[in-house]
């Protein structure tokens, strides 16, 4: 497995920004979270006042073999679709991009269908992931070559100069995919972890949960070998994301964590480089049952909780505003010298 080098956080410049957060003009520790967070950014980015902006938002697109077992309310198709969908600009995460200015690509890692379009990164591993409660969902060799997609989609965003990252993905079926990796790095019942994804009914709920345990129990996943779950009962865009987490990571760019899905990606890549966790900030938790699970793991807490369960990075993107606050307020409020204002005696 690539050895990747990601930096220690700066602690001392986090001690200087704590310091002159409390001589800005508000009491100390009145601006909460926001305070923790910009702490957090200046020792990522190696900066006294760190910046977030430009975003950079890549979103991976691939399907899965796993729905044939009809764990999804929509069919594979789908996926081709909303591809198409993102490249005519209508989908949640095209306004929400716009809305904060972001740079956008769409990465096809592994639709089933080849999609024609000028504005489409095709980076496409194999033909979707093959149904992992038959046989393994990809190669190793797979596997690798998905992350290192992500990896060099990622640099190319870092070398055009996005100061963070946000991560998104379509792929019917990958939260089948993605409850399985989690229930073999959590060591947890599959049970707690699965939700209804799309909208399942609660049959469908209860066939999702044993089509998973079966594949479980056929594919055996190794806990300690995170491109072996990957292989078995991955899928192509979460082991781009992964990738292309632990390129931010590299290069002291904060990656904005989205959903249940994205969440799966970053436990992968923390079983990969344990440090990339350090320039991982969760934007919001998800109705996904799993996604909390996923969370916890992390060690992180997360800004918002607003019922999302969408993904393509869309609970990212949505946060990112509360992240760029936090930044303009190191930057630009007046200290209590500054403005001639009478300190707490």
């Amino acid at each position: 497995m690539k050895k990747y080098r990601i930096p220690e956080l700066n602690k001392d410049i986090g001690k200087r920004v704590y310091e002159y957060i409390n001589t800005l003009t508000k009491p100390v520790g009145s601006l909460g979270r926001l305070e923790e967070l910009v702490i957090q950014l200046a020792e990522m980015k190696n900066e006294n006042f760190p910046s977030v902006t430009k975003p950079g938002v890549l979103v991976f697109a691939a399907d899965h073999g796993i729905t044939a077992e009809g764990v999804s309310a929509y069919p594979q198709a789908v996926t081709e679709q909303m591809v198409r969908n993102f490249l005519s600009g209508g989908a949640a995460i095209n306004v929400f991009s716009r809305q904060i200015d972001a740079m956008l690509e769409i990465i096809d890692i592994g639709v089933t269908t080849d999609i024609e379009h000028t504005s489409l990164v095709n980076k496409k591993i194999r033909y979707g992931t093959a149904n992992f409660s038959q046989e393994d969902a990809m190669s190793r060799e797979e596997a690798e070559a998905a992350i290192e997609v992500g990896y060099s989609q990622a640099l190319e965003m870092v070398k055009r100069g996005v100061q963070c990252l946000i991560l998104g993905e379509m792929g019917i079926g990958n939260t089948t995919a993605s409850s399985a990796v989690l229930a073999v790095l959590s060591n947890k019942d599959v049970n707690s972890l699965v939700g209804h994804g799309t909208g399942i009914s609660s049959e469908q709920y209860l066939h999702k949960v044993q089509v998973i345990k079966q594949a479980l129990r056929q594919r055996d996943p190794n806990p300690d070998d995170p491109i072996d779950v990957l292989a078995k009962v991955g899928g192509l865009e979460i082991a781009g994301m992964t990738g292309a987490m632990l390129a931010a990571a590299e290069n002291r760019i904060p990656v904005l964590v989205d959903g249940f899905i994205c969440t799966t990606a970053a436990l992968i890549a923390q079983a990969i480089s344990k440090q990339v966790v350090d320039y991982m900030i969760v934007t919001h938790q998800s109705v996904e049952p799993g996604h909390e699970a996923a969370i916890t793991l992390l060690g992180k807490k997360p800004i918002l909780n607003l019922g999302l369960r969408l993904g393509e990075g869309t609970g990212a993107a949505i946060a990112f505003p509360i992240v760029q606050s936090a930044t303009l307020m190191l930057k630009e409020m007046a200290t209590f010298s500054s403005a001639g204002i009478s300190e707490k005696e």
